[in-house]
C-alpha cells in the first residue's frame, strides 16, 4: 500500500483484535520514531501491551475495545507544539496504515498510565493515537467539498486542487475540518500556499491543521510549492 493509498483507506478504529504487534513492526514504527522525534522536536513514545489506559471512565465513554498499543505523542511546550504533534503524528498513522495497522487519534478519552512514559523538563503529552489490528477498517464520514476549504480554481495549478482533496481526507477533531487553503500565486520562482486553522469551540484546530498539510503534501507534492 502507498502512502497515497493510506490517505484513502484509513479511517478511526476505536475496537481492536486482542493480538500483539509483531516484533518487526514494532521495530519499523519505532525507528520512523527516531527519526521523526529528531526532525520534529518531539517526545514521541510506543506504548505495547499495556491496557490501562484505555480502560478508565473517559475511555469507556470513547468505546475503545482491545486497545493495548498506543502512541504518546508528547514534546516541549511551545506554540507551534500541537501543529507538529499533528504533522508528525499523521506521518505515523499513515505508515502504521501500511503496514496493516488501523489507529485512532484520541484527544481526551485516555488515562496516563504513571511509569508508561517519560516526559523531559517543560515536556507535556497532546495526546494519544491508538494502534494496533483493527476488528474493521472503519467507516468514512461526509466531508466538506474543494470550494468550502480553498480558493482553488479552473486557473490554479492542478497539483493544489489534488493537495486539497487529500487534506479532506485528513482525520480532525469530531470531523470539524476547520481548516483552509489558499493558492497566493507564485514568488521567486516558487509556489506558495497558505494553511489557516478555524475556530472551534472543540479545540484542536492547531493539531488539525498540522495533519491536512501532512495529507496537502502528499496530494500535492511537498516538491511542488513551498509554505507561507
Amino acid at each position: 500500500m502507498t502512502i497515497q493509498e493510506a490517505i484513502e483507506a484509513r479511517h478511526s478504529v476505536r475496537a481492536y483484535k486482542d493480538q500483539p504487534l509483531s516484533e518487526e513492526t514494532v521495530k519499523v514504527l519505532e525507528d520512523e520514531i527516531v527519526t521523526l522525534n529528531n526532525e520534529g522536536q518531539l517526545h514521541i513514545q510506543l506504548i505495547c501491551n499495556e491496557p490501562k489506559a484505555f480502560q478508565g471512565t473517559m475511555a469507556k465513554y470513547g468505546k475503545f475495545r482491545n486497545a493495548n498499543n498506543y502512541l504518546v505523542m508528547a514534546g516541549k511546550k511551545a506554540d507551534d507544539l500541537d501543529e507538529r504533534i499533528g504533522y508528525y503524528g499523521e506521518h505515523l498513522v499513515l505508515l502504521a496504515q501500511t503496514l496493516g495497522l488501523n489507529t485512532c487519534w484520541v484527544g481526551l478519552s485516555y488515562s496516563k498510565v504513571p511509569g508508561t512514559y517519560e516526559l523531559g523538563k517543560d515536556e507535556k503529552i497532546a495526546c494519544y493515537i491508538a494502534i494496533g489490528y483493527g476488528e474493521t477498517q472503519g467507516v468514512g464520514h461526509k466531508i466538506k467539498t474543494v470550494e468550502q476549504v480553498s480558493n482553488a480554481s479552473d486557473i490554479t495549478p492542478s497539483w493544489f486542487k489534488k493537495g486539497v482533496e487529500a487534506a479532506l481526507l485528513a482525520p480532525t477533531a469530531v470531523n470539524q475540518q476547520k481548516f483552509s487553503f489558499e493558492y497566493v500565486g507564485i514568488s521567486n520562482n516558487h509556489h506558495q500556499v497558505r494553511a489557516k486553522k478555524g475556530f472551534s469551540m472543540i479545540g484542536y484546530t492547531q493539531m488539525d491543521l498540522g495533519i491536512a498539510k501532512y495529507h496537502f503534501e502528499i496530494g500535492a507534492g511537498k516538491d511542488k510549492f513551498e509554505w507561507v
